[in-house]
């Protein structure tokens, strides 16, 4: 087993790209919600993720809804620049799903409102102009913490 990638209504091909290739490279399943702000077939999209998509565990829903329904709430985190807890400060677990919203947005206030606890952000310089990293850098960073906390599991 190992850890669940969560984009939530990605905008930008070569992120998802990106991510994929980092998820196929460490054995973490990757779960796209709808609507994605590109198509499946973009060059841009294939291109970042280069040969790795044959290697890739890929779940597509149509909600963040169904999502929830289909999966165990109880170990949802949350990345996003607006909580005050640190992602060293969290203890992820085999299986656990890191949820990242969409670039330009993050996740919608409602959803980090319920779930406080387990919202998380990468620290940075207190700066207007520095909002925040890019996605892909983004999952890579917490991705890599879970995946320490959990042993790299498969890893070499």
């Amino acid at each position: 087993m190992s850890i669940n990638i969560v984009l939530l209504e990605p905008e930008i091909p070569q992120n998802t790209g990106n991510i994929a290739r980092t998820c196929a490279a460490t054995g973490s399943k990757l779960h796209l919600i709808r609507p994605l702000g590109f198509s499946l077939e973009n060059k841009y999209l294939k291109r970042a993720g280069l040969d790795y998509w044959n290697l890739l565990d890929i779940y597509y829903y149509d909600s963040f809804e169904e999502f929830k329904q289909k999966n165990d709430s109880n170990k949802f985190f949350y990345a996003t620049t607006k909580s005050s807890n640190s992602y060293t400060d969290m203890s992820f677990s085999n299986g656990c799903y890191i949820i990242f919203g969409k670039e330009t947005k993050g996740i919608p206030e409602e959803i980090l409102n319920e779930n406080k606890e387990k919202a998380m952000r990468i620290p940075m310089i207190k700066n207007e102009n520095a909002r925040s990293l890019n996605l892909s850098n983004s999952v890579n960073i917490i991705a890599y913490e879970a995946l320490r906390q959990i042993n790299f599991p498969n890893m070499i």
